[in-house]
């Protein structure tokens, strides 16, 4: 139902953020990521999981992260808070100045400068990477539909929970950026090669991420949306950094919708049952087929 907001989740005492278990379907816009990855409610990548196998699905929920491998900087994570959250991205990253490393009063400097970052908690860009990404936002402006998209009155990084009616299992995705007045949905993803991505979509299965978030914009706002994906390249071809947009055609989009289905009835059967498959089977590789039959 209708598009008004859900209730704000209680913080807890400590300043961290929960999300309750019994948390009413509707729009949150005041949830933060970690939270939002945290609590309840199945995505998108989790359906990823169930469709590997259900008892992954389990693991990750459950197994360790070794956070020190979890530091490094993604571009795609900077360029995302460039093109969606402008005034974050000042708060949350910053382009190292120049340090004359050969004096020992630059090296003091510089680090002071990280030593005060990483008390912040402040992301440190490279000056080169700060270039590239500003270059891969001007792109996307460059684009008369991307600055538009950037530009539009929306919200970014909302979260929207509904129970799948069939099921009655708790659905939730977190949208790129939703524009209600125009009921359209834009996610934003980087590749080093952007002809790639015409097919490679498939594998990533965001086929089935435009059909599941479309179905629960639908739950939420009561109509369909136009899901777009604005691919920005992070390789130069002849020196510019290309920018495409791209729409699901009818057929990606039923194909998805099926599968997310398939992926919420195995989920479903799992939890009925509580049991959790885990063991994957192998076959041949074809090119040892080959072999056998040569």
């Amino acid at each position: 139902g209708g598009d008004e907001a859900g209730e704000a989740a209680d913080p807890v005492e400590n300043g961290n953020f929960t999300v309750p278990d019994d948390i009413q379907p509707g729009i949150y816009y005041d949830i933060p990521n970690e939270a939002y990855h945290a609590g309840p409610g199945v995505s998108k990548s989790q359906l990823d999981d169930i469709a590997d196998t259900p008892a992954i699905y389990l693991w990750r929920k459950n197994a360790p992260v070794d956070t020190e491998k979890t530091k490094s900087l993604d571009t795609g994570t900077a360029f995302h808070c460039r093109v969606l959250e402008p005034e974050e991205f000042s708060k949350r990253f910053i382009i190292a100045p120049e340090f004359n490393r050969r004096t020992s009063a630059g090296k003091e400097e510089e680090k002071t400068f990280l030593e005060e970052c990483a008390r912040t908690g402040i992301t440190v860009l490279t000056a080169e990477e700060g270039r590239k990404i500003e270059l891969m936002y001007q792109s996307v402006m460059a684009l008369p539909l991307g600055q538009w998209l950037v530009e539009s009155a929306g919200y970014a990084e909302s979260s929207v929970y509904w129970e799948d009616p069939e099921t009655e299992i708790l659905c939730r995705c977190r949208p790129d950026k939703i524009i209600p007045e125009f009921h359209w949905i834009m996610d934003v993803k980087t590749t080093a090669d952007i002809q790639r991505f015409r097919t490679a979509y498939y594998d990533y299965r965001y086929h089935v991420q435009d059909a599941f978030y479309s179905d629960g914009y639908r739950a939420q706002f009561g109509e369909i949306p136009t899901f777009v994906f604005l691919v920005a390249s992070t390789t130069a071809e002849c020196g510019r950094y290309p920018v495409e947009i791209f729409m699901m055609g009818e057929d990606a989009k039923l194909a998805g919708q099926r599968e997310y289905r398939r992926n919420l009835q195995t989920l479903a059967e799992c939890l009925n049952n509580d049991e959790w498959p885990a063991i994957k089977t192998l076959s041949l590789p074809r090119r040892a087929k080959e072999n056998a039959n040569a």
